[in-house]
């Protein structure tokens, strides 16, 4: 009877470390929903709305607003693929790796690049947009800058950029510029230009795109090969952010990215900037 009891308990036992090891093992869309973590504050990438202009935006959690752009196309095709529902939240750039890493989050997709950095904290899938091979200066146009031709003809620029960011390093670049605070997102630096606080920052050639053609102020100022940034593949590169330990998640998503053609993600960029702009 003893014996018997003993394997009772130590049946119930079994039961319960097996049941607690399958939550633990849990993966991050096994509840049906893959949760995106954005900024919504980087067209043509991702923005929000207050009402639901196109048939991409999506709502953001927690919010009465909406999301929309280029990454929540790519969320959303993500999603489907999975099989699962999608969920934006809106984040600040500082606190998305966070969010991911504290499980907050299963994916970010924001327009980060892929760098060498942020590899030592979280793993990216293969680049789902490649910009042009060209980081830009975006000045008020009615700069002693704007016939700038190189990244040398700035010296005595108040420069700033994007806190956190590949841009925020390339101010290193431009010899003789007054390096200005970073800003928290577009829309600071884009007010900061318009306030006289600061010449111009630096973007990629989309975000500059839309930030200009929706402020008449703002001229954009592109670099022939050799004038420019000094750049690595990564840096002109989009990736899906995870966590490293979600291998399976990542190569379902290489794989799904795999079925998208350079030519589709290109028009699909161009189609962004132009919503973005209106």
């Amino acid at each position: 009877m003893r014996k018997v009891l003993i394997a009772l308990i130590l049946g119930v036992v079994t039961l319960t470390v097996a049941a607690c090891g399958s939550q633990d093992e849990q993966g991050p869309i096994d509840d049906g929903v893959l949760t995106v973590g954005m900024e919504c504050a980087y067209a043509p990438y991702n923005w929000t709305t207050v009402e639901k202009e196109s048939d991409t935006a999506v709502k953001i959690d927690g919010q009465n607003q909406y999301c929309d752009g280029y990454d929540v196309k790519i969320a959303q095709l993500i999603a489907d693929e999975l099989g699962v529902e999608l969920s934006v939240k809106a984040l600040d750039w500082s606190g998305i790796i966070p969010a991911l890493t504290s499980n907050e989050i299963d994916v970010i997709i924001a327009g980060m690049s892929p760098t060498e950095d942020r590899k030592q904290t979280i793993a990216f899938s293969d680049p789902y947009f490649r910009s042009e091979e060209v980081q830009v200066v975006v000045v008020d146009s009615d700069s002693a800058f704007t016939n700038a031709t190189s990244i040398t003809d700035f010296a005595g620029a108040a420069i700033s950029a994007q806190k956190d960011t590949l841009q925020e390093r390339l101010i290193e670049q431009m010899t003789g510029v007054l390096t200005q605070d970073p800003k928290k997102d577009y829309p600071t630096l884009v007010g900061a230009v318009d306030a006289g606080e600061i010449d111009g920052f630096i973007a990629e050639l989309p975000v500059a795109q839309q930030q200009a053609s929706t402020n008449s102020f703002l001229t954009i100022i592109q670099f022939e090969s050799g004038n420019g940034f000094t750049l690595a593949d990564a840096d002109v590169a989009s990736s899906v952010g995870l966590r490293k330990e979600d291998t399976e998640l990542r190569d379902e998503i290489n794989r799904i990215l795999a079925g998208i053609s350079d030519e589709t993600r290109n028009e699909w960029m161009n189609s962004f900037v132009n919503l973005s702009s209106n």
